[in-house]
């Protein structure tokens, strides 16, 4: 495929995708713009990050801090927003914050204490997102639901550090019901919590949504969908896919 044919594909998966964000977010009764697509580039390379970013989509995810790292230097002259959506470990803090990157993976005090003190250091202030591990899967990283309302009041003395909202994985397994139902539960933590933040804390962001249940994410309410391999479809085998199965972290 030329990088022409390319381009045309990724435009055309981009407006599809669109339009199914469109109508999921009418479906709950909020306007196209009251969601924010990013496109997830884990398992391309560079010159395909940047088709689609030509292609239209000027957020883009990475997973790994590496990644990321290496594409925003590669994509340096075009207008892109980068999400890490990846576990990001303290020792790639200081590197990471330069880049100015919505982070969606505050999984741990520890890590949103580094984070400040790197951002306080540098003066580089950090949005961040809580990674909740909504389905209890052990192999996911994550705040439990239940330990978040207490550390609020410690998370809010960190300097530098700027909480949004939360960001969430559905089960593994169990299907678009069960997606549903972990969806819905982040969303009603968010509220909760809400409603008892202290005021540098916000709650308006839900990251949640992946290309396999990103309408059923809005229908619950999520904000932000992060979608790789819809965007991707007939560009890339599986077999392509750096070894792996193309599917969002």
């Amino acid at each position: 495929m030329t990088e022409a044919e390319q381009l045309r594909r990724l435009r055309d998966n981009l407006a599809r995708v669109r339009e199914n964000v469109a109508a999921a977010a009418a479906r709950s009764g909020r306007p196209a713009d009251a969601v924010q697509l990013v496109g997830v580039t884990k398992y391309v390379a560079a010159p395909l990050a940047r088709r689609l970013a030509e292609a239209g989509l000027a957020e883009l995810g990475e997973a790994r801090p590496q990644e990321l790292w290496a594409k925003a230097a590669a994509l340096a002259d075009l207008p892109v927003h980068w999400h890490l959506i990846g576990h990001l470990q303290r020792n790639k803090v200081k590197r990471t914050l330069p880049l100015w990157p919505l982070i969606h993976s505050a999984d741990s005090l520890r890590l949103l204490e580094e984070l400040s003190r790197e951002a306080t250091a540098a003066q580089t202030p950090v949005d961040v997102l809580l990674e909740v591990n909504i389905s209890g899967d052990e192999a996911k990283h994550g705040f439990a639901a239940d330990e978040l309302a207490p550390l609020l009041s410690k998370i809010a003395g960190l300097t530098g550090v700027f909480v949004r909202g939360l960001m969430g994985m559905a089960a593994l397994e169990g299907g678009p019901d069960r997606a549903r139902r972990d969806f819905a539960s982040l969303r009603e933590l968010a509220n909760h919590l809400a409603a008892h933040c202290p005021p540098t804390i916000k709650m308006g962001e839900l990251s949640m949504g992946m290309s396999g249940d990103y309408e059923i994410a809005i229908e619950e309410g999520a904000t932000i969908v992060r979608v790789g391999t819809a965007l991707f479809e007939g560009i890339l085998k599986e077999s392509q896919w750096e070894g792996e199965a193309p599917t969002e972290p």
